[in-house]
């Protein structure tokens, strides 16, 4: 089984989520993973990213998030790492509507829930958070009906 691994450490810039949802995206089309598949993986690191940047680092640019991708012919597990001020209730962050910015709508974990086949979110206050998720690859053919 063939393996991919890259990892990224990015500054804390809103505009580098840009770049990790353009990483994710070529390594799922090297995958063949279809266009509704990719942009639910583009969406999925988006919003970690920007919960890592807006939530665990408050928009410091000083401070690094870390996108490490794994994939192979099976699945792509990527994980989002920061190391600012972690979540002090996961199950609180993941309900819908449910932010720590009130300009934010609070559907980030929603939206990584629904798009990814598993989300585990692993926080320590003060220490960072890890949002680790996994989409299997369909390796059938699609069907010629």
């Amino acid at each position: 089984m063939k393996v991919n691994k890259i990892i990224l450490t990015f500054s804390s810039l809103p505009e580098n989520v840009t770049i990790a949802r353009m990483l994710t995206s070529a390594l799922g089309a090297q995958l063949n993973l279809p266009l509704n598949e990719l942009e639910e993986l583009k969406v999925s690191v988006s919003e970690a990213v920007s919960n890592a940047i807006i939530h665990g680092y408050n928009n410091n640019p000083d401070k690094f998030v870390t996108l490490k991708i794994d994939a192979t012919t099976d699945k792509i597990t990527i994980q989002v790492i920061d190391k600012g001020r972690g979540i002090p209730n996961i199950k609180q962050a993941m309900q819908a509507s449910f932010s720590t910015d009130p300009e934010r709508m609070g559907l980030g974990f929603i939206f990584m829930q629904s798009f990814m086949d598993k989300l585990n979110v692993e926080s320590e206050i003060d220490h960072g958070t890890k949002v680790i998720m996994v989409k299997h690859i369909n390796t059938q053919p699609p069907s010629s009906h």
